[in-house]
């Protein structure tokens, strides 16, 4: 559970991110009660997550993840635009929270 808690997080996080992008500084008051409300659940379920998984590797999977899912985001919902060099980071930061996942003793139950 304390997985799906931190990807929820990351949902969140990723949405919020989104919606500061269109409150245009806090000016239009939708996005903004959007993103305080997506980093206040962001948070909380992270809070959750961190019941059992230890804090680095919790933080270090939300960051990455949501950056390059932000970075997506970007991409393809306000057509920013991404060079190979852009991409290729985004894969490393996949690859990343892969190898902690998947290889890391870190990661595993307190």
């Amino acid at each position: 559970m304390h997985w799906f808690f931190l990807g929820l997080a990351i949902l969140a996080e990723v949405a919020g991110s989104s919606a500061l992008k269109s409150s245009e500084g806090f000016t239009r008051m939708g996005p903004t009660v959007l993103t305080l409300t997506a980093f206040i659940v962001a948070l909380y379920f992270l809070s959750l997550s961190l019941r059992v998984l230890p804090l680095g590797v919790a933080y270090a999977v939300w960051a990455g993840a949501g950056t390059a899912l932000v970075a997506l985001t970007g991409a393809l919902v306000f057509r920013q635009s991404l060079d190979i060099a852009g991409y290729c980071g985004i894969g490393l930061i996949i690859a990343g929270v892969i190898v902690i996942n998947v290889f890391s003793n870190s990661s595993a139950h307190q």
